[in-house]
């Protein structure tokens, strides 16, 4: 692809610049939601036409009175593509997404979108590759959160963000450990690998309510590896947003591993992947619950 085609850009927020969030009710969630085709979206489309750029943003969507997590992917020729979360456990109210979204670009590619906890089951990645998509944007808000499981994420301490100033060094240790960046180098690289794809990461940074998230957006190629990312923002009081970007090289996917991986599929053999074992559970319930997952069989 010609280097000056297409140029993806994703910000790393520091939401300590956002008020610490509380339930505002019922009404007010409605109130905050807005249609596929509300002001935001209308907004958007017309910032992508006159950068002549790809823009994806998050939002609370309604739908006929139903709440959704959703992302709008704006295109400069006015094009909007909205996925909506197909896991959704951030609160009761919002529902779960039941279609997969991968589009024709401009740019002679097919991209894809899921939202975070969408990118951690792996059929998510594999449906969206066999769709087309060389590209798949992974909007996500994570690091430090309160994992169910012993060794995974785990809260980090507020005060590594508001200390971020006078002892930078501890911030840039724990956003890069076990809790942050080591976490994402547990699966998000195989995520890009096994299928074959570019994925481009967006990850918020700073306080969010209780938690501290840890940024680490960045690029990935089709083998994994990372082509750009932002470092930790640690150098002012109120860091400016970092911005990842990349020129991406689409002729490293025919042959990529994960591409040649899909064409040795037997899908006559994964009918199991389709059947339901019984204990399957909503999005919600599968995120928090503390109890063991007893063995599976089918």
């Amino acid at each position: 692809m010609d280097a000056s085609a297409f140029r993806w850009l994703y910000d790393d927020l520091p939401r300590s610049r956002c008020p610490v969030r509380a339930d505002p009710g019922p009404a007010r969630r409605h109130d905050l939601a807005e249609s596929a085709d509300g002001p935001s979206v209308r907004r958007i489309v017309a910032l992508a036409k006159e950068l002549d750029a790809g823009i994806g943003f998050g939002f609370l969507q309604e739908d006929d009175g139903v709440l959704f997590n959703a992302y709008a992917v704006c295109l400069p020729d006015g094009q909007v593509h909205v996925h909506r979360k197909l896991h959704a456990f951030e609160h009761e109210a919002i529902a779960s997404g039941s279609t997969y979204t991968v589009f024709d670009t401009p740019w002679g590619f097919r991209a894809g979108v899921l939202i975070c906890w969408d990118n951690n089951l792996v059929e998510n990645v594999r449906i969206t590759a066999l769709l087309g998509a060389t590209v798949l944007l992974a909007p996500h808000q994570t690091g430090g959160t309160n994992s169910r499981s012993p060794h995974g994420m785990k809260p980090l301490p507020l005060s590594l963000w508001e200390n971020r100033v006078s002892d930078p060094e501890a911030l840039e240790e724990a956003f890069n450990g076990p809790s942050g960046r080591g976490w994402l180098m547990r699966w998000l690289p195989a995520r890009a690998h096994d299928n074959g794809l570019f994925v481009l990461f967006s990850n918020g940074v700073g306080r969010d309510d209780d938690e501290l998230r840890t940024g680490n957006s960045m690029i990935l190629d089709p083998y994994g590896r990372i082509v750009a990312e932002t470092p930790v923002p640690a150098e002012t009081p109120v860091p400016a947003e970092s911005v990842v970007t990349a020129d991406l090289d689409l002729d490293l996917v025919p042959l990529s591993t994960g591409r040649r991986w899909l064409r040795g599929r037997r899908p006559d053999l994964y009918t199991p992947l389709t059947e339901r074992t019984g204990n399957e559970l909503d999005p919600r319930a599968a995120r928090f619950s503390p109890d063991p997952v007893s063995p599976i069989q089918l």
